[in-house]
């Protein structure tokens, strides 16, 4: 692939299913609205939604050598990913989380681990990213990117003229020493407000943001749920409505966020510009199950815009 979207990091399987109030006892079966299986994780549901936006997009991740893995290359093959920089581990299962989702949209879920940690890094990764025009960053806290494999893949796309972008799978313990290493070669750093705070140790979003970029990050795009987002382009900043919808899955909103931010600017949109298209973008994922919702097309969001109402102020 020669320019388009490069993805790397997390993997996994989600099957949602809604709504879940109570589990019946026993054996007992009780009938639900719905149940969908899609791939997700913040590389795979960030480039399933990037190439349903219409972005040449290639995924660098791992599934294991089961079912559940011939799943995920079909789902994200059928939306025009490219798979072949998807690695199968053998002897390992995929990683994949159940998802119990609530009347109320909460979204008690279980993860079982499994390859989807494990993105690979070696010279063909190398190669892909020295190709692309934009690279999306998910894989801190993998075991084969972190301490300076990953950094190696993410200075390669940065030094070939990509537009570098970066999302977290988890504020555990190690990441902000992997951010410390990342940031200075990441053009937008994206994390969700919880994340942000807990690696940063502030309580606002102004504060937060002044710290990633005090770290290097070209810029800080805090996700901060139906509060919307803030938008911290160096000294510009922007907090950004969420719209007004009844959401019915939120799991893979963040990475929606973050493909759809990538897919403006790939359109020529100005970075204020691609935030409120990917505002758009996350608000129809939230609208459905699973990774893609009632997203559509490029098109499509752009029609959603013009009919969707943001929320007012406070």
């Amino acid at each position: 692939m020669t320019g388009g979207l490069l993805c790397i990091g997390l993997t996994t399987l989600d099957v949602a299913a809604r709504p879940i109030d109570a589990l019946p006892k026993g054996e007992g079966t009780r009938l639900i609205e719905g149940v969908a299986v899609a791939p997700a994780g913040t590389a795979a549901g960030a480039a399933m939604v990037a190439a349903r936006l219409g972005v040449a997009t290639q995924l660098a991740g791992s599934i294991g050598s089961d079912f559940m893995g011939r799943v995920v290359r079909l789902g994200l093959e059928e939306q025009g990913v490219d798979t072949s920089l998807l690695q199968v581990i053998e002897g390992s299962p995929t990683s994949a989380t159940v998802l119990t989702i609530d009347s109320g949209g909460g979204r008690p879920n279980f993860h079982a681990l499994g390859a989807g940690l494990f993105a690979p890094v070696g010279e063909p990764v190398i190669a892909a990213a020295k190709a692309a025009a934009f690279f999306h960053y998910g894989a801190i806290g993998g075991p084969a990117t972190d301490g300076g494999p990953g950094l190696a893949v993410m200075q390669a796309a940065k030094a070939a003229g990509a537009v570098v972008t970066c999302d977290l799978i988890s504020p555990q313990a190690t990441a902000l020493a992997e951010l410390e290493r990342l940031l200075p070669y990441t053009d937008y750093f994206m994390p969700s407000v919880s994340e942000a705070f807990a690696l940063s140790g502030a309580q606002d979003l102004s504060a937060a943001a002044d710290v990633f970029l005090g770290l290097g990050a070209g810029a800080v795009i805090i996700k901060n749920g139906g509060a919307g987002s803030y938008v911290a382009l160096g000294a510009e900043r922007t907090v950004l409505p969420a719209y007004d919808i009844t959401p019915v899955d939120t799991t893979s909103c963040g990475d929606s966020y973050c493909a759809g931010f990538i897919a403006g600017l790939s359109r020529g949109l100005a970075p204020l510009d691609a935030a409120r298209f990917a505002t758009a973008v996350a608000a129809l994922v939230a609208q459905g199950l699973a990774t893609l919702g009632k997203l559509d097309s490029y098109d499509g969001v752009l029609q959603a815009m013009r009919t969707m109402r943001l929320k007012e102020p406070g």
